[in-house]
């Protein structure tokens, strides 16, 4: 039994005619007859009872009726869901990106994707870098922002940009009026970090530990929006990617390059080497490059 089949028998039962169910159909009666006699055969009995004058269900095809309209409108249902995934009338993605990102670039590009597809869901998990990576491998989600991995991955990146950590100080701080910071300045105050195992704070700890020896941690918060209003408060100083600078300055804090060593790390999208993306989520995954090429 097939589609074929059940589009026949119902157009044959709800005309109880031949000649009308082969126009409703565009087929000839002998081609329609064909069609019910191998519906019948897989099925194993009769389901019309045909006369010269008339055509009537058995019990058996009573019985099928409304189980066939239903596979037949479950199955349209189907074709238009597809279609309409196919051509991004509507669908679903899911995206982790780290906080950075997440806060600062990402809403831009989202804003461009809305406006093309209005009707593609998209699901954001904003979370920490090493977050990002496992939800990608585990496939949890088919599209992840975040630093560049180690070889070895099994991830396919694509590079965006290339941030650079700038220092965070008190907008009233006597060091808010450097051009560029020396880390052994900044490490003079209390520092504030994101709690570990935040890829900003084990880069900072990797990156300053050769020539300032172990980062000394004041506070600590899971939050990049938490560690600037700290900042902002007077609490001490802080370390974050370029990417937060205008969050920073929302925040009431002041950004500044950072130098000795000046620490800096390739963002981009990842994606797992063997997948085959959706639909929508190659439509993102192309203005996302789109956008990020943009602000090069």
């Amino acid at each position: 039994m097939n589609v074929k089949h059940l589009r026949a028998f119902v157009a044959v039962a709800e005309c109880l005619s031949f000649a009308q169910a082969g126009e409703r159909l565009h087929l000839s009666q002998p081609a329609l007859s064909l069609t019910i006699k191998g519906l019948e055969e897989s099925l194993g009995g009769q389901l019309l009872i045909r006369t010269t004058r008339s055509v009537n269900l058995t019990p058996e095809g009573e019985t099928l009726l409304p189980l066939a309209r239903q596979l037949l409108a479950d199955w349209d249902n189907t074709e238009e869901l597809l279609h309409q995934r196919f051509t991004l009338q509507m669908g679903k993605v899911s995206l982790a990106a780290m906080p950075s990102y997440a806060g600062n670039r990402l809403p831009a590009a989202l804003k461009v994707f809305r406006e093309r597809y209005p009707r593609v869901n998209i699901a954001v998990h904003d979370v920490i870098n090493e977050e990002v990576l496992e939800m990608v491998r585990q496939r949890r989600v088919e599209l992840g922002i975040g630093f560049e991995p180690e070889p070895g991955h099994s991830l396919h990146f694509t590079p965006f940009c290339v941030d650079r950590f700038v220092a965070v100080v008190p907008a009233d701080s006597p060091l808010a009026g450097c051009a560029e910071l020396h880390w052994s300045e900044l490490l003079k105050e209390d520092f504030i970090a994101l709690q570990r195992p935040s890829a900003v704070r084990l880069l900072l700890e990797q990156s300053v530990a050769a020539q300032h020896g172990r980062l000394a941690v004041a506070f600590e918060s899971h939050q990049l929006a938490t560690v600037g209003r700290m900042v902002a408060s007077g609490l001490g100083v802080s370390a974050v990617p370029a990417l937060c600078i205008e969050q920073m300055h929302e925040l009431g804090a002041c950004c500044i390059p950072l130098v000795g060593p000046r620490i800096e790390r390739r963002i981009g999208l990842m994606t797992l080497a063997d997948q085959q993306l959706s639909v929508a989520a190659q439509a993102l995954r192309e203005v996302l490059i789109e956008q990020a090429s943009m602000r090069r």
